[in-house]
């Protein structure tokens, strides 16, 4: 892979479609890889729309053939581990094999663990990734 899109999943970008159809523009323009993050909520969740990264990825899928793409990256312990790990291989056998799956454990910086009454420690983040 040589070049990828990096793109939020809030805010202009926080429709899936709208996703979807910048995942074909790049594919049909040359691109490698379509990367969107994978965040609940941006700094004021009232205003502004945020797209489901894996329903967004599901669209980009059908809607592309050759692009890679990928989630940026998920936190596992916002997530059931074993779920993420049945979304990412049906994902990927959806597109033929092209997701990419990157995994990690989050921070708090817009309120993606606090703002749902979760712990913050990353000390403890990590532990749950295990």
């Amino acid at each position: 892979m040589k070049f990828a899109l990096n793109l939020p999943n809030f805010g202009c970008f926080g429709e899936a479609r709208a996703l979807s159809d910048l995942a074909c523009e790049a594919e049909d323009t040359g691109w490698d890889g379509f990367f969107i993050w994978d965040h609940l909520l941006w700094e004021d969740p009232t205003t502004q729309p945020v797209a489901e990264p894996w329903v967004s990825l599901t669209a980009i899928a059908m809607a592309t053939s050759r692009i890679k793409i990928a989630p940026l990256v998920t936190p596992l312990p916002r997530r059931r581990p074993w779920q993420v790990a049945r979304q990412a291989a049906t994902l990927d056998r959806l597109c033929e094999g092209r997701l990419i799956l990157g995994v990690g454990i989050g921070v708090d910086w817009h309120g993606d663990y606090s703002n749902f009454n979760e712990p913050t420690d990353e000390k403890l983040h990590g532990a749950c990734a295990r």
